[in-house]
């Protein structure tokens, strides 16, 4: 039995990932590559998987255009996966200060 206190370390001996989703490293950022292959599995998976039941549903029902629903629900589904999993997310540097966005804080909005 593992023991829930001691950190589990990968193949590499660096303690591997924390499990919350493919791509995403202990401190929660997205690992670049890994994610972008990620996001890619989640929305090729997806649109391959409901093709298919488009596929026989249309099959049993004799119609033409349920794949094409199925390849869409696949994408958008592949894609809200990927985004609850964290991989969609902007990329943030560490160490940099971006400006903000939205109005300045002393409230003189149209300051020159």
């Amino acid at each position: 039995m593992r023991d829930p206190k001691k950190p589990t370390s990968g193949r590499d001996g660096d303690g591997g990932s924390n499990g919350s989703a493919p791509g995403v490293s202990r401190d929660g950022t997205s690992g670049g590559y890994n994610a972008g292959m990620a996001v890619f599995s989640y929305i090729i998976g997806g649109i391959i998987v409901w093709s298919l039941i488009g596929w026989g549903l249309d099959y049993v029902w004799g119609t033409r255009w349920i794949v094409l629903a199925g390849a869409l629900l696949g994408a958008v589904g592949g894609f809200y996966l990927s985004h609850m999993h964290g991989l969609t997310s902007s990329r943030q540097n560490a160490g940099e200060r971006h400006a903000s966005s939205g109005p300045s804080q002393d409230g003189d909005t149209n300051a020159k």
